[in-house]
């Protein structure tokens, strides 16, 4: 199950890997500031995470609009996102939960995919400037998509 909205969003810190380095990604640093949307997907270079974020990609000035940072969370290497991210031109913060705390933490482990092992589910939280969840979904299969009308809604109620 996922975490619930209402809840107070687990603070995280986890990798990005940028044509700078690896550098550190902070939950909290967007309190105060701006909303966060999650993206959890279960992993890279696979059809449906590639539509997914192809498409989050090419609306992505909805969100700046709506005042939300957009975060991607699989539990793939922070250097295998930065390659996927590259050949399929996202330009989404993708950040590595390798260790699967975060995914844990938003009660979103999918075990077994595909007989490969645990990754993400694919999942969607909108988390305000204050820090708490207003919107939790976890999508019933790893191939359907979040439904981003109720995270478009879930923004605009933050407005």
């Amino acid at each position: 199950m996922p975490l619930p909205a209402g809840s107070k969003a687990p603070d995280f810190t986890l990798k990005t890997k940028t044509a700078e380095g690896l550098r550190d990604v902070r939950l909290s640093d967007n309190f105060g500031k701006q909303n966060t949307v999650l993206l959890f997907f279960p992993a890279a270079f696979t059809g449906v995470c590639t539509q997914e974020f192809c498409d989050m990609t090419a609306g992505l000035g909805q969100y700046s609009a709506l005042n939300a940072d957009v975060i991607g969370i699989s539990v793939d290497n922070a250097f295998s996102q930065e390659a996927w991210a590259k050949q399929n031109k996202i330009g989404i913060t993708l950040v590595s939960d390798l260790n699967k705390t975060a995914t844990d933490a938003y009660g979103v482990r999918f075990q077994g995919l595909a007989g490969i092992g645990d990754t993400a589910a694919r999942a969607a939280f909108v988390i305000d400037k204050a820090g708490i969840v207003r919107y939790a979904e976890q999508t019933p299969t790893p191939k359907d998509l979040p439904n981003f009308s109720a995270v478009k809604a879930a923004l605009e109620r933050l407005k």
